[in-house]
């Protein structure tokens, strides 16, 4: 499969672009925080996204999906991030339909995936247990209980956690903390007895929840996957949202860059454009090359989730393309900052929501320097 977009999905990219600047600007983010909305998302724009199907984009049609592939979801999801677009895409989709459609079995396959391609069902995954990205640091536990098992422990960093119908919990059913082996991936109801939500407003007005279990009873058939391996249904799953989550930072540092360039060409100081500056076109010439190198590693990666490569390059790929994207948002947010000026701190510039968007999303699902380790480990070092 050639790394660029066909005719389909450069329609498709066109069609989402129009949308998102015409129905979820940033303008609507700003409004959603300032309202102090309790979804943290509208949910009509959200019902237009699933209207457009791109709630079922990378499910198979048997389920209710267009079986139109990551790439076609990634550039989706990279026009979301160039407006900021809140929704329950990359929650739901990316991260939740994705363990489902990888480990689910046929009937829970049936009955979720469905649901997700039209919108009825929100799903949140409740894994981290601490502020710093641990997948396999459970410590959460379920433990045999009749024909079922009974879940307690606590879950922080949860996307979306506060309006998920079902939350997805990783347990631990043997083993220890930092085991990969033994552990167990459950559907769990939100509204559940046992279950707390509380929600947590962060910096970037993005969705996200701490989440408490104390004793929730689930029945066998809400296991997803083989009992204690979980992690088999885990790792290519988080390979895929790492992978979603650089779509969405791409979009985000092209639409930064836009911004400052543009602000470059149109701010004068001594009577000529501050973009004359031979010091700032260097800046900027310097941000343009590593966004041109974050395209191809994003392309190249949703371009193996299609070709269905070997599980170890999708690994590879996908944390080359979080850290390199990560790193460039990185700059480009701050160089973005930097270029404005004081007004650039400002909450009037829209410049200032980039920054903040880099900050949470640098720290989902691993950081630079997390998967910079993880690459040279899966390179043998």
């Amino acid at each position: 499969m050639p790394m660029i977009l066909n005719d389909e999905q450069n329609m498709l990219r066109d069609s989402a672009k129009s949308f998102c600047e015409e129905n979820a600007p940033i303008g609507q983010l700003r409004k959603l925080r300032d309202d102090d909305s309790a979804d943290g998302f509208d949910r009509d724009t959200w019902s237009q996204m699933v209207e457009l199907g791109w709630a079922g984009i990378p499910f198979p049609e048997e389920h209710g999906g267009l079986a139109f592939g990551y790439k076609g979801l990634g550039v989706v999801t990279e026009e979301t991030g160039r407006t900021l677009a809140a929704s329950p895409l990359f929650a739901t989709v990316w991260l939740g339909g994705t363990i489902v459609n990888l480990g689910g079995s046929d009937a829970q396959k049936a009955a979720l995936l469905p649901k997700i391609a039209a919108g009825e069902l929100l799903l949140a995954l409740a894994l981290e247990e601490s502020h710093r990205h641990n997948p396999y640091g459970v410590a959460t536990s379920a433990e045999a209980s009749g024909d079922g098992y009974t879940i307690s422990g606590s879950k922080k960093f949860v996307l979306d956690g506060h309006v998920a119908d079902k939350l997805i919990v990783a347990a631990r059913t043997a083993g220890s903390t930092g085991d990969r082996d033994g552990i167990s991936l459950f559907l769990v109801d939100a509204g559940a007895d046992g279950v707390t939500v509380t929600r947590t407003k962060m910096v970037d007005s993005r969705n996200a929840a701490n989440v408490e279990l104390a004793g929730v009873a689930v029945t066998g058939d809400a296991l997803i996957g083989e009992l204690g391996k979980g992690a088999d249904v885990l790792d290519p799953a988080l390979d895929i949202a790492r992978i979603g989550i650089a779509a969405e930072m791409l979009g985000s540092t092209q639409e930064c860059f836009d911004r400052t360039v543009q602000y470059l060409k149109d701010r004068e100081q001594f009577g000529v454009p501050i973009g004359s500056f031979q010091a700032l076109k260097h800046r900027a010439a310097n941000m343009f090359c590593e966004i041109e190198l974050s395209k191809s590693c994003v392309l190249e990666a949703l371009t193996a989730l299609d070709e269905e490569r070997d599980r170890e390059e999708v690994a590879k790929l996908a944390s080359l393309t979080k850290a390199k994207v990560g790193e460039t948002f990185h700059t480009v947010s701050r160089e973005g900052i930097q270029m404005h000026g004081g007004i650039g701190m400002t909450d009037e510039f829209d410049i200032g929501f980039f920054i903040k968007r880099a900050a949470v999303t640098e720290q989902t699902f691993g950081d630079v320097n997390y998967h910079r380790n993880r690459y040279g480990e899966l390179e043998g070092y």
